[in-house]
């Protein structure tokens, strides 16, 4: 997320916690519509930003929440594409993300049974309401996590 507000020029900051926040409340609520409704509840009343609030009510369909801002799409369409882009990385020898093509991504969203809880018409359509082409997108996000490998454990040891 933060290295789509670079992109954007937008803050990073606010980018980067909408990012680490969407999900916070998943193992307390993991099955809709609780989720990401209860966490937005407790995030409002922590005094989060009303925008990265709307931006993690939006970033699921169910809650009918639409996606009106760029940190509300970008949101949407990093969030199944970064786990889905970090499961192929763990498969690669080494388990290492450098090197990683979008080409490689794409051949694995083909295989249903690869990482199968990430739904594959949230990718397509996150790329698409973002306004970005597939592969670049991929290209994109895999290069920002190339950027923070240690920290991940996808590097080469």
């Amino acid at each position: 997320m933060r290295a789509y507000a670079r992109r954007y020029a937008e803050s990073e900051d606010a980018w980067g916690i909408a990012g680490m926040l969407h999900d916070f409340d998943y193992e307390m609520h993991p099955h809709a519509p609780l989720h990401p409704v209860k966490g937005a509840e407790i995030l409002l009343a922590r005094g989060v930003d009303p925008a990265i609030v709307h931006a993690i009510l939006a970033h699921a369909d169910y809650s009918g929440v639409p996606r009106v801002s760029l940190l509300d799409r970008a949101l949407y369409a990093c969030d199944e594409l970064t786990g889905f882009v970090h499961a192929c990385a763990l498969v690669r020898p080494g388990k290492v993300i450098d090197g990683l093509e979008p080409a490689s991504v794409r051949k694995k969203l083909k295989d249903k049974g690869f990482a199968r809880t990430v739904n594959r018409d949230d990718v397509y359509r996150g790329a698409a309401e973002l306004g970005v082409d597939l592969d670049a997108h991929i290209a994109f996000v895999v290069d920002a996590l190339t950027s923070v490998a240690p920290e991940l454990g996808l590097a080469r040891a």
